[in-house]
């Protein structure tokens, strides 16, 4: 096998595009000698230390071919169908090959995509230079939005075809968003000579980054290979965590995608950015020019993003369904996420009902927290989310609070200690979650304090609730201690630990939580007994939309002393009041058209004539209005006349405000609805 140092530029010239030639310039990658030790390694941590069992074996070698032409080309528009046919021969060779710690099986594919990548970008540019104006947007014909089950290209005149067509629907969304021709080809230009500029900077670590990443994936989604630079850029985008936006991102294709937003961060407080969300430009200051960043690496864009506190940034984004078409821009103001402010929050409601007067404590938890710096230090007041609830809560009651809304929408989870710790002040005492690890052996985290809050209870959760936050909702549940509301939660019911290799880390996951009912987090998450509209498909957001995902399974249940603060017949007389407020109120029946909306958008195809394209993009933005204004007629509200002047009007999440809030505000009505039909049973 050659060494690195034997690398090579090959020079490529095209031509079947029909204009100047260009030259294409790629480097030949070949694995570095370290990657032999480092692919033995891993394969050793993934067999003896992954929960899930799986053998190098002809079955796992087939998934990784399919799996590595996927993360390589998920669209299927770089490799042709002899590309496919000709890697048909490690099929069953990469199991061997990677006891053996060789990964040049993996290097020949990836080279080959760097190939076909260049003269695709070449292909592109070739077009920009013929000019755009000879692209006919009066032609009736359509692109295929979803292509991840389409065929390979046939041979280069198929492809040819795909790009030109993709060309052509990149330019006419810029064109719809009042951007000229000549814009457009700037835009696009710089797009791909920036690509190319990327292609040609990639090194043997990208290429065994991305073999050993499908490897992992094989196993589950949160187990992942860092190699030394990866390691940095994580440590990078964790600390643009903290100092910049307040956002968690990830490459997903060509795009940079908003995995989640860190609670009382600047995006999180400014409320526009959602998580799923795709950034495709990121400007500076107020008017500084959006710099399209479609195609570049993580860092890079995280270099884009951060920047001085009270500085700022505007994001160029687009809705996951729109694929970065119908972008708007988002200004936030840069901050440090200050610890205390993602500490839990209270706040006590005054509400009036038939004329009865209910005073509620809301207490929101954007994380589960703990400061673990000062408890080993023997600081008698360091901060903790149950140490902080247990105070906020006597406040609550100290003011007249008849019942509590624990509200754990978008947490993340956190500290497994506190989720446990947070669920004993709520239950007498008993069991909380089982963990179980790589070789079936189950410890039981319970909760001894006998001491606890009989306060009757709501728990608010949504598609981002995951990990402690879904334990401490399914113990609530399955104690039957309160009501949980909102949406199904993430499903996410694995814990994970990282590996020194000998060359970069590996992130492995380890053990699975499981409810005191024996049924599993993971994959299903908690399913509340009272459903609210949600943002989120959940086929597209959670855990069981992951490639990979470990499944759902059950333990044997623990003994447990379930509370009698919730029959069954109560449950159905709550859900029968929170059903006929959802079919007249119109902040819900409004969330739930828009989620129907979104859904709707999501085509298999999209025009490519300019004038079905506008029309169709019109139709979308009139229906989204007509939902809007529909809603403000119901509540007496001005109509509004554009998007525009919806889009000013997006709240923060600065605070817990019911009139902003319409979920938290059913929430209310629905721990009311449990509180009178409780009074009424005492009677």
């Amino acid at each position: 096998m050659r060494s690195i140092s034997s690398l090579f530029t090959l020079l490529l010239t095209l031509t079947w595009f029909g204009t100047t030639p260009v030259q294409a310039s790629y480097s030949t990658l070949e694995p570095d000698p370290v990657h032999q030790e480092t692919l033995k390694s891993l394969a050793k941590t993934l067999r003896f230390g992954h929960y899930k069992k799986r053998y190098l074996d002809d079955e796992l070698s087939s998934e990784l071919l399919d799996l590595q032409l996927e993360r390589l080309d998920p669209s299927r528009l770089y490799f042709l169908q002899s590309d496919i046919d000709e890697f048909e021969q490690y099929r069953h060779h990469f199991d061997d090959a990677i006891r053996a710690g060789d990964s040049e099986p993996a290097f020949i594919i990836y080279n080959r995509y760097q190939q076909r990548a260049t003269e695709r970008l070449n292909f592109m540019l070739g077009l920009i230079e013929q000019g755009l104006d000879k692209l006919d947007f009066a032609r009736d014909e359509r692109i295929v939005t979803e292509r991840s089950e389409a065929p390979w290209p046939i041979d280069h005149q198929t492809q040819d075809q795909l790009w030109r067509k993709r060309l052509k629907s990149l330019v006419l969304n810029l064109k719809l968003s009042d951007k000229t021709l000549e814009d457009a080809a700037k835009t696009l230009s710089r797009r791909y000579k920036n690509q190319l500029h990327r292609l040609s900077q990639s090194t043997a670590e990208d290429a065994f980054g991305v073999f050993a990443n499908s490897y992992a994936g094989l196993f589950d989604p949160h187990t992942q290979y860092f190699s030394p630079r990866l390691t940095e850029n994580f440590n990078i985008n964790m600390r643009l965590s903290l100092e910049g936006i307040g956002a968690v991102l990830q490459i997903q294709d060509e795009h940079t995608r908003v995995v989640r937003l860190v609670p009382a961060g600047p995006a999180d407080k400014q409320g526009q950015l959602k998580p799923s969300d795709l950034i495709t430009g990121v400007g500076q200051g107020e008017e500084g020019e959006i710099v399209d960043v479609v195609g570049w690496r993580l860092d890079e864009v995280v270099e884009l993003i951060r920047g001085p506190k009270g500085s700022t940034v505007r994001l160029q984004v687009s809705a996951a369904e729109d694929k970065g078409k119908n972008p708007k821009v988002i200004r936030i103001v840069r901050n440090k996420v200050k610890l205390e402010e993602q500490a839990a929050q209270k706040k006590l409601l005054e509400i009036e009902r038939d004329g009865q007067p209910y005073k509620l404590g809301v207490i929101s938890i954007p994380t589960f927290y703990i400061d673990f710096r000062a408890l080993q230090a023997g600081d008698p007041n360091y901060r903790s989310t149950t140490r902080d609830v247990e105070r906020l809560l006597g406040e609550l009651i100290d003011e007249g609070a008849q019942g509590l809304i624990i509200d754990l929408r978008n947490n993340g989870g956190g500290s497994l200690k506190e989720s446990v710790e947070l669920t004993g002040l709520f239950i007498p005492q008993g069991p909380v979650v089982q963990i179980k690890d790589a070789w079936g052996r189950i410890r039981v985290e319970s909760d001894h304090n006998p001491k606890f809050f009989d306060i009757p209870l709501a728990v608010m959760v949504n598609r981002l609730s995951a990990s402690a936050s879904e334990i401490f909702a399914g113990a609530i549940k399955d104690y039957n201690r309160g009501l949980v509301i909102g949406s199904q939660t993430y499903g996410k019911g694995t814990v994970q630990a990282l590996f020194p290799l000998n060359h970069g880390q590996l992130k492995l996951t380890q053990q699975m939580f499981y409810r005191i009912s024996g049924t599993s987090t993971q994959n299903k998450g908690v399913t509340p007994h009272i459903s609210l509209p949600g943002r989120f498909d959940i086929t597209k957001v959670g855990e069981s939309s992951e490639y990979g995902a470990l499944a759902w399974d059950q333990v044997k249940a623990l003994p447990h002393n379930s509370s009698q603060a919730l029959s069954q017949s109560q449950l159905a007389a709550i859900e029968q009041r929170h059903r006929q407020r959802a079919d007249t109120e119109p902040d819900l029946i409004a969330l739930k058209e828009e989620f129907d909306h979104r859904q709707q958008r999501q085509l298999d195809s999209l025009p490519l004539n300019e004038q079905a394209l506008r029309e169709l993009r019109q139709r979308t933005e009139a229906e989204q209005l007509q939902i809007e204004n529909r809603r403000r007629h119901a509540k007496n509200l001005p109509q509004l006349a554009t998007l525009a002047e919806l889009q000013a009007e997006q709240p923060s999440n600065d605070d817990i405000d019911l009139e902003q809030d319409a979920l938290l505000r059913e929430g209310t009505e629905i721990l009311i609805d449990l509180l009178s039909i409780q009074t009424t049973a005492m009677h």
